[in-house]
């Protein structure tokens, strides 16, 4: 058993964590008061080849794979969350393109995300269905060799910045499994009747683009099908199985990244004549976080080395998310406590892990739907 990164992929980590450093420290703050999405660090992001990292080569990527993800996403996160996803979410849904799609499907659009062309969003997420994937209701109707796209999307990553949204849609109406209705398509997010209403005042990830759409009568060629039709269900439970590892690793990189500042802070701020770090219950405290991020990390990793390693295991991939999300909740609850009155204000960057934080138990399958994976394994 191996933990140590090759070569290769600790220069990828060496180098995600200074692109970091340069290009979302200077920002962060301002990206998170103004909840402005920063496309010109997208396009930088594209340029030094973090974006859309397991496309194969053979579509313009460098053809890595989940450890190389989790790399990334660790190191982004580490130094601010929002940030990070403006980064590894521009791909977001068109992995499934990358699963399913067709060989024309997939030369159209690969070589232009990594190439910072285009920005994808993952439309599945319904005001009426979110954990209940199989309850959407959005429609695409067949008229001739288009499908007629009518509903809502609510809480969209890249919502009203995306070129191009995977949409998950019911096509099968009368199917007698409610898990046998619905198909993915590739709609064009500049398609007429289409209307993107952006989501302001989150409590986290304010840099990140968060959006309801809604679709009146959207016009779609067929050709836009991903797969099957009447499997998009299955085709995004395989996607979400996948893709949790990336969450894991954004939990693993703010608890990380919340270490990082509280061990400088309690160094630096001294009470009673001596620096906050002398004192053993502090020492302690730190002790234990270090451990839990470490737990974290082996768990997201082990994951990620199994997917990459075609044994793909949907129950240890929602251990990884729910473990790491819970994690980095407790971790940066107890950064923000040692940092006193300086962690409420928003001079110190952990106010803003606290707030970035709590969305790892909730997207991407709430830590309880992790929950009732792992516990179906079991049984």
């Amino acid at each position: 058993m191996n933990f140590e990164f090759s070569e290769e992929q600790t220069a990828l980590q060496d180098m995600a964590y200074k692109f970091a450093k340069n290009e979302f420290e200077p920002i962060a703050q301002e990206c998170d008061r103004e909840e402005k999405y920063p496309r010109e660090v997208w396009a930088k992001a594209c340029e030094v080849g973090l974006v859309g990292v397991i496309v194969p080569e053979r579509y313009g990527g460098v053809g890595g794979g989940w450890i190389e993800t989790a790399i990334i996403t660790e190191q982004l996160s580490r130094i601010d969350m929002g940030l990070g996803l403006v980064v590894t979410a521009a791909t977001f849904g068109a992995e499934n393109i990358l699963l399913y799609g067709s060989e024309e499907q997939k030369q159209r659009y690969l070589p232009a995300l990594v190439n910072g062309e285009i920005i994808f969003a993952g439309a599945y997420t319904e005001p009426n269905a979110g954990t209940d994937v199989a309850g959407t209701s959005t429609r695409a109707d067949k008229d001739g060799n288009d499908y007629i796209i009518n509903g809502s999307k609510m809480f969209i990553t890249n919502g009203t910045v995306s070129d191009y949204m995977a949409v998950l849609c019911v096509t099968n109406p009368e199917a007698e499994k409610r898990t046998q209705r619905h198909s993915l398509i590739i709609v064009d997010a500049n398609s007429a009747g289409i209307k993107r209403i952006k989501i302001k005042g989150k409590m986290g990830i304010r840099a990140s683009d968060t959006a309801e759409i809604v679709f009146e009568d959207v016009r779609v060629p067929q050709e836009n099908l991903i797969g099957k039709e009447g499997r998009g269900f299955y085709q995004l439970m395989h996607f979400f199985d996948m893709t949790r590892i990336m969450v894991a690793s954004q939990g693993v990189g703010l608890a990380q990244g919340a270490l990082d500042k509280t061990v400088q802070y309690v160094q630096e701020r001294k009470t009673f004549g001596q620096p906050l770090a002398a004192n053993q219950g502090i020492q302690f405290q730190l002790a234990e976080m270090a451990t839990r991020v470490e737990l974290a990390r082996t768990i997201t990793y082990k994951a990620a080395w199994t997917a990459d390693n075609g044994a793909l295991d949907p129950s240890l991939n929602a251990m990884a998310k729910y473990y790491s999300g819970e994690t980095a909740v407790w971790v940066v609850d107890k950064a923000l406590q040692l940092h006193g009155g300086y962690g409420y204000i928003d001079e110190y960057d952990v106010q803003r892990f606290y707030r970035d934080a709590k969305i790892l138990e909730i997207y991407e399958g709430a830590k309880e739907a992790e929950k009732m994976t792992i516990a179906r394994r079991l049984f």
